[in-house]
């Protein structure tokens, strides 16, 4: 698809994708360049594929995480580690643009199909890796999913309650980051590459993400020394800035200027805190964050939380709820913007997305098809790219008979 359905071009449009991902972080930042309107072909191992394709639910037989983090790309099933993968996917690499991969380091570079073999192909191509520690260092051969990253990068010792459990952020956040980063390394390696006509590597750890966004512990540490611990869902250095417990639930609020503290406490009631001095600025106002914290729940646990989101909205202070995700994938706000689309598969029921946060004026996101069942588009893929047809023969055997992402989109 080169085309939203307004009929811009997306600004990644011609841009052409290999992606050898596995799991999230190279499949997630592959997705972000899919929806910006690259071409993504994803290549996978013809005996089970990407290992998400085996982590359920499953519709229909596909695996429902996978029809979402893989829409907008073509599979191709190569064996890599066979003389006809090979072939066919540098094949593919003189056409290519950028190659996205997640292996443990080294394992491309054992196949031959690392930086130095593909730009030896094709000096222009930007080489992105991600990996759990980085291509390099004393931690590199070690293997590293997301939660070793979020306990290594310290984010497990500030998430969770004072005195509690180690506790992880409820998404993959290393991975997740790891791969915006790398979408993000991609396009700016595009531009440098518009100017020297030569391409580059990437190296993004989920260790280095989630390290980078230790912001304000960052900023304690360097200053004073102070580790930082959990505080539930406190603010690192301001307040009120947390949840709170209303009749009914909790209510989040962040009243952290002058102009929220103070319709903070003309809603709440609490003319005394106003004008007292100790809670003059977010800072004073954290020292004794637990004394303020009882003081404002006395208040809010006497009202529901509907009631608390309408007067403090009215009164101009930031306030949400805490919606499941079942609230979530049903909001109304969300609905009202368009944010989830149903994405067409050759062999299921349309399938609900989430939408790309980027939203630009001048070429939206792109919205086709669903994750592809696995190798669907093999042959298709490497006949385009001229690859010799004993080549296609071997790796791709006799023709599917299954829908191809061109087919899905009515091409």
């Amino acid at each position: 698809m080169t085309e939203t359905d307004g009929g811009a071009r997306p600004p990644l449009s011609g841009i052409t994708v290999l992606e050898v991902g596995v799991f999230m972080a190279a499949p997630f930042a592959a997705m972000q360049l899919a929806d910006l309107g690259a071409r993504v072909v994803k290549v996978e191992d013809p005996r089970s594929g990407d290992p998400v394709r085996a982590s359920g639910p499953f519709v229909g037989g596909e695996s429902s995480p996978y029809l979402r983090l893989n829409r907008n790309k073509e599979s191709v099933a190569l064996d890599l580690k066979s003389d006809a993968g090979k072939r066919a996917f540098l094949a593919l690499v003189e056409t290519a643009d950028v190659v996205v991969e997640n292996l443990r380091p080294g394992a491309m570079a054992r196949l031959g199909l690392d930086a130095a073999g593909v730009r030896a192909v094709n000096p222009r191509v930007v080489y992105a890796s991600g990996s759990g520690w980085g291509q390099d260092g004393p931690l590199a051969p070690l293997p590293g999913l997301d939660i070793m990253a979020q306990a290594r990068s310290g984010l497990m010792s500030i998430t969770g309650t004072p005195g509690g459990e180690p506790v992880k952020v409820g998404v993959p956040v290393c991975d997740l980051v790891c791969g915006l980063y790398l979408a993000l390394a991609v396009t700016a390696a595009l531009r440098e590459r518009d100017r020297t006509g030569v391409g580059q590597s990437i190296d993004v750890s989920l260790f280095e993400a989630g390290v980078s966004l230790a912001v304000w512990e960052a900023g304690r540490y360097f200053a004073t020394g102070e580790v930082s611990g959990p505080l539930g869902s406190a603010h690192q250095s301001q307040a009120p800035y947390q949840a709170f417990r209303t009749a009914d639930g909790w209510v989040t609020i962040g009243a952290n200027t002058p102009n929220t503290w103070a319709g903070l406490c003309r809603t709440l009631g609490m003319d005394d805190a106003l004008a007292d001095d100790r809670y003059a600025d977010a800072t004073r106002r954290h020292a004794l964050r637990a004394e303020l914290q009882e003081l404002i729940e006395g208040r809010t646990t006497t009202r529901t939380t509907d009631d608390l989101l309408d007067a403090l909205g009215a009164a101009g202070v930031p306030c949400a709820p805490i919606n499941d995700h079942g609230q979530v994938f049903t909001d109304e706000h969300l609905l009202a913007r368009d944010f989830f689309w149903d994405a067409p598969h050759p062999t299921l029921p349309p399938q609900r997305q989430i939408g790309s946060p980027m939203r630009l004026s001048a070429g939206p996101a792109v919205r086709g098809p669903a994750g592809p069942p696995l190798g669907a588009d093999t042959r298709t893929v490497l006949e385009r790219a001229g690859v010799p047809a004993d080549v296609i023969d071997a790796v791709a055997g006799r023709p599917a008979i299954i829908a191809t992402k061109a087919e899905v989109e009515g091409a």
